[in-house]
C-alpha cells in the first residue's frame, strides 16, 4: 500500500496544480486575497512536491521488495499529470500574451492595491506558437515515460537515465514562478530583475522547446536522488552541495530555476563542446 499511495500522492498534487493555474487569469489585481503571482508559486510547489512523491515511491517500492510492473505503469500514468501536463500548462500561463504573468512583479507593500508593472517584454509569442511548443512537451513527456518502461529491467541499478527525465524537464519550468517570486521581493535585486524578467518571457517557451528534446534524446543523466542514498557523494560532489547552499542563502529562490537548467543543460552543452568545438582547437593549434 505505501509505494501505491506515495505514487497516486504524485497524481493528486499534479491534479492540484493544474486546478490552481486554470483559476489564474488576465489580471494583475489582488482582488479578495487572490494573487495571480501567489497561485503561480503554489502550482509550482504542487510540482515540486509531486516529485518528492515520485522520488519516494521508487525507494519505498524497492526497501519493501513490493517492485511490479502494476507499480511501474501507475508510476508513469501518474507523472504524465504532474510532469507532463502541468508544467505544459505552466508555461502556457506564464507566457500567454493575455496575461502577462512573467512580466509581473509581486506586490510593494500589503496595502497596495494593484500589482506594479516594471518592463514590458521585448515582443509576445502569438498562442498560435505556445500552444504547439506546450503539446510537444506533453508528447515528449509521454514518449519519455513509455520508452523508460519498456527499456527499464529488473537489475537495472538506477543510477542513470538515458535523457532528461520528465520530472526534471518539469521542474525546470516550475523553478521560474518561484524564482521570479523570490527575485522581486528583494529591494537590491529590483535592477537585475529590470533585465532578467524580460528575457525570461521571452527564453521560457524556448527552454520548454529543449526541454522537450533533450527528454526523448540519448544524453545520459545521473538519477542524483539514488546516487545521494547510496552513499556515493565524493569530494566534488560535497563541494557542489556547498555552493549550492550559499547560493540558496544569497540570493534566495533565483538559484532553483539556476540549478534545474544546470542539471538539463550542462551535459548536452559538455557533449557539443567536446565533439564539435574542441577538435576545431586542435586543428587550429597543429596548424
Amino acid at each position: 500500500m505505501l509505494p501505491t499511495l506515495l505514487t497516486l500522492g504524485n497524481a493528486v498534487c499534479g491534479f492540484g496544480a493544474i486546478t490552481i493555474l486554470a483559476r489564474v487569469g488576465p489580471t494583475f489585481d489582488v482582488v479578495g486575497g487572490y494573487d495571480p503571482a501567489l497561485e503561480m508559486v503554489n502550482a509550482a510547489k504542487l510540482i515540486f512536491l509531486a516529485m518528492l512523491f515520485d522520488a519516494l515511491d521508487g525507494s519505498a517500492a524497492r526497501l519493501t521488495n513490493q517492485s511490479s510492473d502494476f507499480g511501474a505503469m501507475l508510476d508513469s500514468l501518474c507523472d504524465v499529470v504532474s510532469f507532463g501536463v502541468a508544467p505544459a500548462f505552466m508555461m502556457l500561463k506564464l507566457t500567454d500574451p493575455r496575461h502577462r504573468l512573467m512580466e509581473t512583479l509581486q506586490l510593494k507593500g500589503d496595502s497596495a492595491p494593484t500589482v506594479e508593472r516594471m518592463f514590458t517584454a521585448p515582443f509576445d509569442y502569438p498562442i498560435d506558437v505556445l500552444w504547439p511548443i506546450a503539446a510537444l512537451f506533453l508528447a515528449c513527456a509521454i514518449l519519455r515515460l513509455a520508452r523508460f518502461n519498456v527499456e527499464t529491467e529488473e537489475e537495472d541499478d538506477h543510477s542513470g537515465f538515458s535523457g532528461l527525465p520528465s520530472p526534471a524537464a518539469a521542474a525546470v519550468i516550475a523553478s521560474f514562478p518561484i524564482g521570479v517570486d523570490s527575485l522581486t521581493k528583494k529591494a537590491w535585486a529590483e535592477p537585475a530583475g529590470e533585465i532578467i524578467l524580460p528575457a525570461l518571457a521571452v527564453l521560457l517557451p524556448l527552454i520548454t522547446l529543449a526541454t522537450a528534446v533533450l527528454m526523448v534524446s540519448r544524453v545520459p543523466y545521473p538519477h542524483i536522488f539514488n546516487q545521494m542514498l547510496r552513499g556515493s557523494q565524493g569530494r566534488k560532489q560535497l563541494l557542489q552541495l556547498v555552493f549550492t547552499l550559499a547560493l540558496l542563502s544569497a540570493i534566495g529562490g533565483m538559484t532553483i530555476p539556476v540549478i534545474f537548467c544546470w542539471f538539463a543543460f550542462a551535459g548536452p552543452c559538455q557533449a557539443v563542446w567536446r565533439k564539435y568545438v574542441n577538435p576545431l582547437f586542435r586543428k587550429s593549434s597543429a596548424t
